[in-house]
């Protein structure tokens, strides 16, 4: 018996031994399998491809947005970045912001002139040579990359020294990404411009693609160089992860315009001063600040030019100083002119790249017509509201000659009337009026109303 237990009790040992056992082997076969899965999952999962779209002036907003795209780029672990462009050009400033992150983006790039019709313009040819891989819609154009001023053309030494910069700048870039950098001094020296076709016979750019997904079915397989090495772009099955602009970007790209800030300005300007004249208002308060606010926030990304606001802020205060302190108009006029050549030097001279009248000044037809209205309001609306504030606290909501009302007493001459619901004393001219009968303000001295019998009931 005691044998027999002793055995039963080894046989429980090597029971409870394979259990531990075959566990263990269970978790490692359930971790291989898991690992397997993740492996196989990684090395299938398809490439992600973040795209930028910028359509318009490449103004300091959009060199926000696309700095901020490529390092979300780099963060999200990105394939590629895809550029696609549609532009006419724009500053200096915000072209080397862009450019400058995209040639030290860990991503690739390529940019995309897109939809037909679409242009790679003045700007915009620099954002295509700092591309990895340059490519064009059919029927869309690049070129005419001279530098311009933001008031017109350069002149002398001051043009010669901008275009041999932009010259070497544009060089650098299209000799560090492969492309054409002879056509592409050409392009800033003079102004020359190509189709697409020329643009791909020419090696100005790498594909011409009918669509986005003809694009990308190009792009698969093909190298881009990348701190001297070869990486071959993955772009069959992407996933394509749009990157939009903020609202609050929309907002500053919507009224980052020298005409809109300006206009902006001078609302807010004219708002707040009708708000200090009419205390209580409440609405001019509020639409002068908001505006105010956003002309602000455009001028912060424009090159504002601190006298030319200086001069703004002095005619309107010479506005204000002819009304409290009427001399003729002269201080008016002095207010005009200074308003007006305040206006014009709003905004300082910076170099541009543009094939059109995309200019960084405020237009005369605006100033002047924004100074016509200035002129009319301060002379007439504001002239009129001061001259209600100095009458006396009484007299205002006073009848008018020409009330009808009725008489409270007898006038034999002087007793009391009842006129717009306020009872007043009054006196007649002569004549005598009867309690109860109806009267006709003829006129009023301060507090006190002439009066007149009248047929009409009060």
């Amino acid at each position: 018996m005691r044998r027999f237990l002793i055995l039963v009790k080894r046989g429980m040992t090597s029971l409870k031994g394979a259990v531990v056992i075959a566990v263990g082997i269970a978790v490692v076969t359930i971790g291989l399998a898991i690992t397997t899965t993740t492996a196989t999952s990684d090395a299938t999962a398809s490439p992600l491809i973040d795209l930028l779209t910028v359509d318009g002036a490449i103004d300091p907003i959009v060199g926000q947005y696309v700095s901020r795209g490529l390092d979300q780029a780099a963060h999200d672990g990105a394939s590629l970045v895809l550029l696609e462009l549609n532009t006419p050009g724009g500053l200096d400033s915000a072209m080397r912001q862009i450019t400058g992150q995209m040639l030290t983006s860990p991503v690739p790039i390529v940019v995309y002139v897109t939809p037909n019709g679409a242009r790679a313009g003045s700007a915009g040819v620099f954002l295509m040579m700092a591309a990895d891989v340059a490519a064009m819609a059919p029927g869309t154009n690049v070129g005419a990359a001279h530098p311009v001023g933001s008031s017109g053309n350069l002149q002398g030494d001051e043009r010669d020294k901008v275009t041999n910069d932009a010259a070497a700048y544009i060089r650098m870039l299209a000799t560090t990404r492969h492309h054409n950098a002879d056509w592409a001094e050409q392009a800033v020296r003079q102004s020359v411009a190509l189709t697409a076709d020329e643009a791909k016979q020419q090696g100005v750019i790498d594909l011409i693609a009918s669509s986005r997904a003809d694009l990308l079915n190009q792009l698969q397989g093909r190298s881009v160089s990348r701190g001297g090495q070869a990486i071959p772009l993955q772009t069959k099955d992407a996933v394509i992860s749009p990157i939009a602009m903020t609202l609050a970007e929309q907002l500053l790209h919507a009224i980052d315009d020298p005409n809109v800030a300006y206009l902006l300005l001078t609302i807010g300007s004219w708002a707040l001063l009708a708000e200090l004249f009419h205390p209580g208002s409440v609405v001019p308060g509020v639409v002068g600040l908001l505006c105010l606010a956003l002309a602000l926030t455009a001028l912060q990304s424009l090159p504002l030019n601190g006298t030319g606001l200086a001069l703004i802020v002095v005619a309107l205060g010479l506005f204000v100083v002819d009304l409290k302190a009427p001399s003729h108009g002269v201080l008016t006029v002095a207010g005009l002119v200074t308003f007006v050549v305040g206006s014009l030097m709003l905004f300082s001279p910076v170099p541009l790249y543009t094939p059109d009248q995309l200019t960084l000044e405020v237009s005369p037809v605006l100033v002047g017509g924004i100074g016509i209205v200035l002129v009319a309001f301060f002379a007439f609306a504001m002239r009129r509201a001061l001259t209600a504030r100095r009458q006396p606290a009484l007299a205002i909501g006073a009848p008018r000659p020409g009330a009808l009302g009725v008489a409270t007493t007898s006038l034999a001459p002087s007793g009391t009337v009842r006129v717009q619901g306020e009872s007043w004393s009054a006196t007649t001219s002569g004549e005598t009026i009867l309690a109860g009968d109806p009267v006709l303000v003829v006129a009023r001295k301060g507090v006190h109303l002439i009066v007149r019998g009248s047929p009409k009931g009060g």
